[in-house]
């Protein structure tokens, strides 16, 4: 018994975490005071029972609280001033930003990210389920909504005034890079390649050029090829590795970066790494979605507990590696980070039409980016996004570069965290205006507007794909990208992902026509399914009567003129067009 409550103890502490009574951690010190007294074990769990009540203090007193004693007053919230934030230095910011990030991310309870707990947080009687992790996507947030209010916030701020600050946020990612902060970086690059900020033609002409190919090369690095092979083989290399290692194809950027490197080395304080959480969310979801939990006879999946721990086990090495950082919180940029007042999409939206006018198609844009980094926007917060008008994007080349990414549009679209019981997280991006033969395959006018997994199209859009959880709220010209959900190397046989069949079978996303038009599910679906089959988990998973199957039909969108609806019993697997987008809806019989 000592052995098992031992490993218990260390390895899965957080099962006994019950605040405020902790009545399981009670009666195990109970137990260990009449049956072991006085021994190691109990002075443990006493210590254990000490560390939680500490952490539950510093939860309602430090900055991360969500209490009301731990925020400012609505109130006091305010839009930034530019003079304000220009006072703080870049490598203040981002180790600001680092440090809070380190912070949450050590708490993470790695185990609440199995995709068999982390697919069941929509439910009711879940809403304070894994409360570590949603703290983390709520500082994600936070990041990516301060980088736009400070860009829009001020209406009288002259375009070069507002290059310049956007210059200063690419300066800023560019120090999360140095300390190997990858979640900050992605929330700075996904609100600058959200529609709101993307849009400002004028403004981006004015960003120097050395600080465009900066940002293009951090954006480079959540590419979605190859299933963000780029951001994943990086966050390996670097995990345990004292300090990043920085590349530049630009003299000036490189230089740059060697020398805040030197600095970081000279001081003689390791780095630790903070990972973008949502790719092992979704690699957890994906797994979860894929593999039974038992094989024949009722055994244990243990192919896909092996897979999951690996997953597991790397989040543990990173959080490991955070307590090599050596940062001092610096109170006054905290309070003024938590005094920003964050726009709505639709106050974002607008301000940008103010501070431009309607995109002139001859001026160049930025680079927009289709791996679109992720932004976690309003993953758990249950306000309606608001989707703006629609407006034609520029045919130009972009500032710094075209786009080197060619993909066909039933390639492009990918949802992070597909299976959950809501998909509430995927990644914006951006449209690419540059390339025609990536426009989608789904009507420009079918808008995914949802704090869960939202999508919104515009015509002429290049790429399909909508935060960390894989779905945010969309910004016009976004439309949802999916995390292709991919599992270790070493997997024996290639898992069922969205837009690809393999080795018979598939995922696919499903939506109600009407009802619930802007959310919509993912299905696993076998070469052995029928639409009776198909038609009940989809509206199980949309929380309707699965016994009403015979009233609904379930129709693929093939174009935004032309759909594919299903026979009574055909096989979806065969009968699907596998060359566009594998977006479905199930729509009530007339």
């Amino acid at each position: 018994i000592a052995s098992v409550l031992r490993a218990w103890l260390d390895q899965c502490a957080e099962d006994f975490r019950e605040p405020p009574d902790y009545l399981c951690l009670l009666k195990l010190l109970d137990y260990l005071k009449n049956n072991m007294p006085n021994s190691d074990m109990e002075s443990r769990v006493q210590n254990l029972l000490k560390q939680f009540q500490n952490q539950e203090v510093e939860a309602v007193d430090g900055f991360c609280s969500t209490s009301s004693s731990g925020l400012v007053d609505r109130e006091e919230l305010e839009i930034s001033n530019p003079e304000e934030f220009y006072s703080f230095q870049d490598h203040v910011v981002a180790e600001q930003l680092t440090y809070m990030d380190v912070m949450l991310f050590r708490r993470v309870v790695p185990y609440h990210c199995l995709g068999s707990i982390w697919s069941q947080r929509d439910k009711k009687e879940n809403k304070n389920l894994a409360p570590t992790i949603r703290a983390t996507i709520t500082q994600f947030n936070a990041v990516t909504k301060c980088v736009i209010s400070t860009i829009l916030g001020t209406r009288e701020l002259k375009i070069q005034q507002r290059a310049k600050i956007i210059e200063k946020w690419i300066n800023i990612a560019h120090e999360c890079r140095i300390l190997k902060n990858f979640s900050s970086l992605r929330a700075i690059i996904s609100a600058l390649q959200s529609n709101s900020i993307y849009r400002l033609k004028t403004t981006w002409t004015f960003v120097s050029k050395d600080v465009l190919l900066m940002y293009e090369e951090l954006s480079e690095i959540f590419s979605d090829h190859d299933n963000y092979l780029t951001s994943r083989e990086l966050l390996m290399k670097e995990a345990t590795s004292k300090f990043a290692n920085l590349d530049s194809s630009e003299k000036e950027n490189q230089k740059k970066s060697q020398k805040r490197l030197q600095l970081q080395k000279n001081k003689g304080v390791m780095q630790g790494t903070v990972p973008y959480l949502g790719t092992f969310l979704t690699d957890l979801i994906m797994l979860d979605t894929a593999l039974q939990d038992y094989v024949e006879g009722g055994l244990i999946n243990f192919e896909k507990r092996r897979r999951e721990f690996e997953v597991i086990a790397q989040i543990k090495l990173l959080q490991s590696s955070c307590n090599s950082y050596c940062l001092i919180p610096d109170q006054k940029f905290i309070q003024w980070f938590r005094r920003q007042r964050h726009l709505t999409e639709e106050e974002s939206y607008k301000l940008s039409r103010e501070a431009e006018a309607a995109a002139d198609t001859n001026i160049l844009s930025p680079k927009s980016q289709i791996s679109m980094v992720k932004r976690i926007s309003t993953l758990f917060m249950g306000s309606d996004v608001f989707t703006p008008p629609k407006e034609q994007p520029p045919k130009s080349s972009p500032v710094g570069g075209s786009s080197g990414e060619s993909t066909d549009s039933a390639s492009v679209s990918s949802c992070e965290f597909n299976h959950s019981e809501t998909e509430d997280v995927c990644v914006t991006p951006v449209s690419s205006p540059e390339d025609p033969l990536k426009k989608s395959s789904v009507g420009s006018d079918k808008g995914y507007d949802s704090d869960k997994g939202s999508i919104s199209s515009d015509k002429g859009s290049s790429s399909k794909g909508s935060i960390f959880d894989p779905g945010s709220g969309s910004d016009s010209g976004s439309i949802p990208s999916r995390d292709s959900g991919s599992v270790p190397s070493s997997a024996p046989r290639v898992l069922p992902v969205y837009n690809r069949q393999s080795e018979g079978s598939c995922i696919i996303r499903v939506s109600m026509d009407g009802l619930h038009d802007s959310v919509y599910k993912s299905i696993l679906i076998t070469n052995q399914d029928r639409i009776p089959d198909v038609t009940q988990r989809a509206l199980l998973k949309h929380n309707l009567e699965p016994d009403a199957v015979e009233d609904y039909e379930l129709v693929q969108i093939i174009s935004e003129d032309k759909e594919l609806v299903f026979p009574r019993d055909a096989n979806v697997f065969y009968g699907m067009n596998s060359h566009v987008n594998f977006d479905f809806i199930l729509r009530k019989k007339a």
